[in-house]
């Protein structure tokens, strides 16, 4: 293929053209990603071209900074084709929205090379420690769960910074260029496969001092004040962690959805003298019952990411109650998708569990993934119940 100019993509409708047309090809591999346990490296060089990974990228090396929302539709619809490709689109695209917390001249290393078609990988959970150094930090560290790292161009992760007597002073993330980190295959799960989520290993890397930056000001919000020009940097730390995460499982919801209606009118029901699915009257609730449930988890992710949108153009981080309300949507979302697809399931029969069969690994894709530790459901409730009756005793920083 041939490759795309920077100036040739100059809008997020452009670039959700472009992987819609991406799509038969994205699902035709999606079958051998999910046993080779990573995205075949031609996809990603097409949806690099289709310009899925400058979404999120600074505007002035390229990319496009285009929200929340923008970054929902882009996920959704690439997970209609596979879950693993678009969870691997999606975490590089936040990592991509995070970089650009760093100073200027950071953002323009990692930019350097390949513009803003770099793809990135991060894990925010602190793997390891950082000792200062001259002119830096020593970095040991191992970072499991490390999604798109198969790819990256470059890697955040999470550390405890030590002070001169080796005790923790602060939490903090590092960047690191793939070239100075090894990948350790750890990623052998029941789904989501083609995510590659595996370990990133750095053993005593240094890292300049200008790619450290603390998590206090992500955490309490302040950091919001550095970027007066720009919305989009000034979204919401932890509704944005939750809320991108959501965008996967809209799109699988869809496929399942669509999956089931396509084989309705050629499918008997097994054991009963409907020939067709469709003539079912349980079949036909069954149906209604999922899609309902898919619109309802539209709703809520789109009711968070414009609530995140509003509060960025206003320059105004969210408080308390606010943040748990959009972090609360996540839940309500992920188990409306989860729901819908079990119903789905119910509608299509036993045979959807075949290997041949796609129904299989949405399923699969849809519930390791709604288990993300950003974003369990369980988690996000509590908070929100914690906000509603003025508690202030939270199990969670990500909010």
């Amino acid at each position: 293929m041939t490759a795309v100019h920077q100036s040739e993509i100059g809008s997020v409708g452009e670039v959700l053209e472009r992987v819609r047309a991406l799509l038969p090809a994205i699902a035709e591999h999606s079958a051998e990603n999910d046993r080779q346990r990573c995205v075949d490296l031609d996809v990603i060089e097409a949806l690099r071209e289709a310009g899925a990974f400058r979404i999120a990228a600074p505007r002035r090396h390229g990319g496009l900074e285009a929200g929340l929302r923008s970054m929902l539709d882009l996920s959704a619809l690439i997970s209609e084709a596979d879950g693993g490709t678009s969870w691997v689109t999606t975490l590089s695209n936040i990592q991509s929205w995070s970089t650009c917390m760093y100073p200027s001249h950071t953002v323009d290393e990692v930019y350097a090379d390949h513009g803003p078609d770099t793809i990135c990988c991060g894990v925010v959970t602190p793997g390891g420690t950082a000792r200062k150094v001259d002119g830096g930090y020593r970095v040991t560290a191992q970072w499991p769960y490390a999604s798109a790292s198969n790819h990256a161009d470059w890697c955040g992760g999470g550390v405890w910074l030590l002070d001169g007597d080796g005790d923790e002073e602060d939490q903090a993330m590092v960047l690191i260029p793939r070239g100075d980190v090894t990948i350790k295959d750890t990623w052998h799960v029941a789904g989501m496969r083609a995510s590659g989520s595996n370990t990133i290993v750095a053993t005593d890397v240094f890292v300049p001092e200008h790619r450290l930056i603390s998590m206090l000001p992500m955490i309490s919000g302040t950091y919001v004040d550095d970027f007066p020009n720009n919305p989009f940097y000034r979204s919401a730390f932890g509704p944005m962690l939750i809320m991108v995460l959501v965008g996967p499982q809209l799109g699988l919801g869809r496929a399942a959805l669509d999956l089931t209606i396509r084989k309705a009118s050629s499918k008997a029901l097994a054991y009963t003298n409907i020939e067709r699915q469709e003539d079912s009257v349980a079949f036909q609730l069954l149906v209604a019952e999922a899609a309902a449930k898919i619109e309802t988890a539209h709703l809520h992710a789109y009711r968070a990411a414009d609530d995140v949108q509003r509060y960025a153009d206003q320059g105004v981080y969210p408080d308390f109650a606010a943040r748990a309300r959009i972090r609360a949507d996540s839940a309500v979302a992920l188990r409306s998708v989860n729901s819908a697809i079990n119903t789905l399931l119910d509608a299509s029969g036993a045979g959807s569990f075949a290997e041949v069969n796609a129904m299989q690994r949405i399923w699969r894709d849809s519930n390791v993934a709604s288990r993300h530790a950003v974003m369990l459901p369980q988690v996000s409730m509590e908070s929100y119940g914690k906000a509603l009756l003025g508690r202030r005793d939270h199990i969670t920083a990500i909010i």
